[in-house]
């Protein structure tokens, strides 16, 4: 699997290019994974539902499954979060897997920034930033796109990974 990464401070907009990015990697053909890190708690379940419940009754991992999807939901209980190379393996295999957050990992990543957001830029302290997505000009060595340029980007990412 190749695996690349989308780097920057909260509210710049990388959810949203990734958004826009997988309609055009699918269509490519290729099978595309996401894996997202979040900052704090988060649930993905109801209270009351029957996963839930089991979760809060003690278990460790929850499978719920149906004839249009299932999702494991694994409690770390005051286990250490799991690295990054850990939730890779537990992907089904793909072509791509894009990584939201976890902008310390020594992989390659696309820095996102809006000048609007007002936040420094990363990439002059990350080697691991081989391109840069903006909608401001920014002074740079690294490959530039705007941040609406999907099809540019698509195309960056389909070159640096080898998947054209």
């Amino acid at each position: 699997m190749k695996v690349f990464g989308f780097a920057a401070h909260s509210d710049n907009g990388k959810t949203t290019l990734i958004e826009n990015l997988l309609p055009l990697l699918v269509a490519r053909g290729l099978k595309v994974s996401v894996v997202k890190h979040a900052h704090h708690a988060f649930d993905i379940d109801r209270p009351g539902k029957d996963s839930y419940r089991h979760r809060q009754a003690g278990a460790s991992e929850v499978l719920i499954s149906s004839d249009v999807r299932w999702a494991l939901m694994h409690e770390l209980r005051g286990e250490s979060e799991p690295v990054l190379a850990a939730l890779l393996q537990a992907l089904t295999p793909c072509d791509l897997v894009l990584v939201d957050g976890f902008k310390k990992e020594p992989i390659p990543k696309m820095e996102v920034h809006r000048a609007a957001a007002g936040t420094p830029l990363l990439f002059p302290d990350d080697p691991n930033i081989v391109a840069l997505a903006t909608d401001t000009t920014v002074e740079t060595a690294l490959p530039s796109y705007h941040l609406d340029d999907h099809a540019a980007i698509t195309g960056f990412l389909l070159r640096h990974l080898r998947l054209a």
